[in-house]
């Protein structure tokens, strides 16, 4: 933290018939860092064309002593794409037992829009990712597994994607990518059977065999869960460890969620009213982390970014959870970012260092995509 914003590096930019929305950071031990962002013909979501990317490294102890990061030209990442399909939603997560990295992602037919989807009761995504051996470099061919991981259900999903985010790997070695759908809960029948009842639910997919294999967990019950990011934290008791989702909601604030086993079953979401949420909501990053020392709250904290304004997508916050399960637990803001500002993606690095990769600009969120680094300063009330 610190009392005025870290310095930040612009990492992707909006030019003409260029716009990059939709960041997703990762970090790899030791010291790299990839930052991934879709681009597209202007800021809407069906001109989505395909994933890019930069390299980074990290040098030096401290966020604020440059030089401390070098970061690789732009990575059009155009063969990771389905024929016909516009490629969405970077979901990146890091596998440390086969120091592999895998990108989720969706891809979409072209020219159908979410809201078509929707109406129509026939989605067009299709759920993809690839991996690379060497952090980043190499990429292996888009894989399909729409039909492995969702099946049959797939008939009641209008649409559905995947994070936008990280995903994680669990200390029990499962990988774990944030997803959510437009469920159709009932039909209108009729010449032209037409769906009712829609609603938005969070969820997750997960591979215990190191990704060769995916499976969905149970749909999150509740109220409606959207765009969301899910991080392990400490079950207390020495009991297992739960599996927190922190989701975009339509009531002025997120919506949480816990598993106890590992994403099959979430709790009913619950409304967090000191995390709120703009107008038509805005996407969030969430990431745990190791509790400093000399604390005596919970092992494991929160650490959460979002816009701070409840009118508009603008003032990115960073926020600290010292009590995961507790809601009213979450302190007060500090504005990583003064000014428009949306969709953010966090990664947590050793020696209480934290990455965020998010969307910002002086007159819309949409101008540019930055990184920075930062630390947390925490005092003795209980502030950052």
């Amino acid at each position: 933290g610190g009392e005025s914003p870290p310095p930040r590096e612009t990492l992707f930019r909006q030019a003409s018939r260029v716009t990059y929305r939709i960041p997703a950071l990762l970090y790899i031990p030791p010291s790299t860092f990839l930052a991934f962002a879709e681009k597209r013909s202007s800021t809407r979501d069906e001109d989505a064309k395909y994933l890019v990317l930069r390299r980074g490294y990290r040098h030096g102890p401290s966020p604020r002593v440059p030089p401390h990061r070098q970061w690789h030209p732009e990575e059009e990442l155009t063969a990771l794409v389905l024929h016909g399909h516009r490629t969405m939603n970077p979901c990146p997560l890091y596998d440390a037992t086969s120091d592999t990295v895998f990108l989720f992602c969706i891809c979409v037919k072209q020219g159908k829009t979410e809201r078509c989807q929707i109406w129509r009761g026939c989605s067009a995504a299709r759920l993809c990712f690839a991996t690379s051996p060497d952090s980043g470099s190499s990429w292996t061919p888009l894989r399909d597994v729409t039909d492995e991981a969702i099946g049959s259900d797939l008939s009641r999903w209008a649409t559905f994607a995947v994070g936008p985010g990280h995903g994680v790997q669990l200390n029990s070695g499962r990988l774990v990518v944030p997803a959510y759908t437009y469920y159709m809960h009932g039909c209108l029948c009729g010449l032209v059977p037409l769906p009712c009842c829609t609603r938005q639910h969070a969820l997750v997919f997960f591979s215990d065999d190191g990704g060769r294999s995916w499976h969905k967990g149970a749909l999150v019950a509740g109220g409606q869960t959207g765009e969301c990011q899910v991080a392990e934290i400490d079950g207390g008791d020495a009991s297992q460890p739960l599996l927190y989702c922190n989701a975009r909601a339509p009531w002025g604030c997120r919506a949480v969620a816990v598993s106890a086993d590992r994403g099959l079953l979430f709790e009913r979401s619950r409304r967090c009213k000191e995390l709120g949420e703009p107008p038509r909501g805005c996407q969030g990053s969430v990431v745990s982390f190791t509790a400093p020392t000399g604390t005596d709250n919970a092992p494991t904290w929160l650490l959460y970014s979002h816009p701070t304004d409840r009118h508009c997508r603008r003032d990115l916050g960073i926020y600290v959870n010292p009590s995961p399960q507790d809601g009213a637990s979450w302190w007060h803001p500090w504005v990583l970012h003064p000014g428009p500002a949306g969709y953010s993606d966090l990664a947590a690095c050793p020696g209480g260092v934290f990455g965020c990769l998010f969307e910002c600009g002086t007159s819309s969120s949409c101008e540019e995509i930055a990184f920075c680094l930062f630390t947390l300063e925490i005092s003795d009330r209980g502030e950052q």
